[in-house]
C-alpha cells in the first residue's frame, strides 16, 4: 500500500495492462518523448520503445482511425486525446463506425480498444477545454463509458476497460489528477458497470461520479453536523451502468440527488432519475433531484466558472432544502 497520485495511478495503469498483454500499446499526440500533455505517460516510452508507445501528428482522426484498424487486426491500442473536447473531431469514425462495429458484423468483429481523455473544468481552460461529455459518449450504443474518481479505481478499472472487448471511452477528470489516495501494491483488476457505496446513510442517496463524488462526500460531512445521514454512490461506470446498487440505495433512503458536471440537459443524471421514477416510484417520497451545471458554455474567468459547477455549498444546502420539504415515508425513516 502506497499513497499515489491520479496522474501516477494513469501511468500505472498504462503500464500495468502492457505488462500484461504485448498487444496492448499506447498511440497518441506527445505520449511518448513528452510524456504526455497532463504527465501521465512518462517513463513507458523508455520501458517498452517505439514500437509500443507512439507519438503521432496532431491529427486525432488520424489517432482513432488507427487504432481502430489495429484493433480489428487483434491488437489492443490504448488511444490518448489530450482533451476530451477533441472527441468531436474523432465522432463519425467512433459513433459510426468503432460502436456499430460489432452489431453490423452480427459478432463476427470486436474492436477491444480503449479512447482515454481529460475532462472536466475547474482549471480555467475554458469553453473549449473543459467540457464534460459523460453524456454525449453514452447516449452512443456500442461504447463503454467509465469515469473512475480515485487513484486506485483508476487502475481497476482501466484495467477491466483494456481487457473489455468491446469499445471503452475512459474518461480521466483534470481536476483530479493532483489528488492522491492509498493504492494496494500489485496487479489491480475491477468490473466494469459496479458502483461503490462510498459513506452509508439512511436520509438521503445522493450519486455522483469523478470530482463529484469528492465534494459529494464532504457534503455528506457537513450534513451530518446537521442530523442527517446521507448515503453517497460513486457510480463508475455509466455504460454499463449498475442501476441495483443506486436503486437499492434509494428504496432505503426515500430520497434520491444526482451530482453531475455536464450541463443540466440531458446529464447522465436525468437517465438515473428516470430509471428510478419508473421502477422504485412508490420508494421515493419526493422529486428526484439534480444538482447540475447549467446549460451555457463553461466560463473561463475562475469566480464564474467556480459559480456554475457544483461545489459542496450547494450541494449541502440543495440536499438540506429537500430533506425538510418533504414528507419522510415510515420505511425511510425507519433506515
Amino acid at each position: 500500500m502506497a499513497e499515489m497520485t491520479y496522474r501516477s495511478a494513469v501511468g500505472r495503469a498504462i503500464r500495468q495492462e502492457m505488462l500484461h498483454d504485448d498487444r496492448v500499446f499506447l498511440i497518441g499526440e506527445d505520449v511518448a518523448k513528452a510524456g504526455g500533455v497532463f504527465k501521465t505517460t512518462g517513463g513507458l516510452l523508455d520501458e517498452f520503445g517505439p514500437r509500443r508507445v507512439l507519438d503521432t501528428p496532431i491529427s486525432e482522426q488520424a489517432i482513432i482511425g488507427a487504432a481502430m484498424g489495429a484493433a480489428s487486426a487483434g491488437l489492443r491500442p490504448i488511444a490518448e486525446i489530450m482533451f476530451a473536447d477533441f472527441v468531436l473531431v474523432t465522432q463519425d469514425i467512433v459513433a459510426n463506425q468503432i460502436a456499430k462495429a460489432r452489431y453490423m458484423t452480427d459478432g463476427q468483429m470486436s474492436l477491444p480498444l480503449v479512447i482515454r481523455f481529460g475532462s472536466g473544468g475547474g482549471l480555467r481552460f475554458g469553453a473549449q477545454h473543459s467540457q464534460s461529455v459523460e453524456n454525449w459518449m453514452m447516449m452512443i450504443p456500442g461504447l463503454k463509458v467509465v469515469a473512475p474518481s480515485t487513484p486506485r479505481d483508476v487502475i481497476g478499472l482501466f484495467a477491466a476497460a483494456v481487457r473489455d472487448p468491446d469499445p471503452v471511452m475512459f474518461i480521466e477528470h483534470k481536476g483530479l489528477l493532483s489528488s492522491k489516495a492509498d493504492v494496494p501494491d500489485g496487479e489491480i483488476v475491477d468490473e466494469l458497470g459496479v458502483a461503490k457505496v462510498l459513506r452509508e446513510g439512511r436520509d438521503a442517496t445522493v450519486v455522483a461520479i469523478g470530482m463529484m463524488v469528492g465534494r459529494a462526500l464532504q457534503a455528506a460531512e457537513i450534513l451530518s453536523s446537521r442530523g442527517l445521514d446521507i448515503e453517497v454512490i460513486d457510480v463508475r461506470s455509466l455504460v454499463p451502468l449498475d442501476t441495483t446498487t443506486i436503486l437499492d440505495s434509494v428504496r432505503k433512503t426515500g430520497a434520491l440527488v444526482t451530482v453531475e458536471e455536464n450541463p443540466r440537459l440531458c446529464g447522465w443524471g436525468a437517465e438515473i432519475v428516470s430509471i428510478a421514477i419508473e421502477e422504485i416510484f412508490d420508494h421515493i417520497d419526493g422529486p428526484p433531484t439534480r444538482i447540475t451545471t447549467p446549460h451555457i458554455p463553461l466560463p473561463h474567468a475562475g469566480v464564474l466558472e467556480d459559480a456554475v459547477i457544483p461545489s459542496v455549498d450547494r450541494i449541502v444546502e440543495t440536499v438540506h432544502k429537500l430533506l425538510h420539504q418533504q414528507p419522510r415515508s415510515s420505511s425511510a425513516a425507519a433506515g
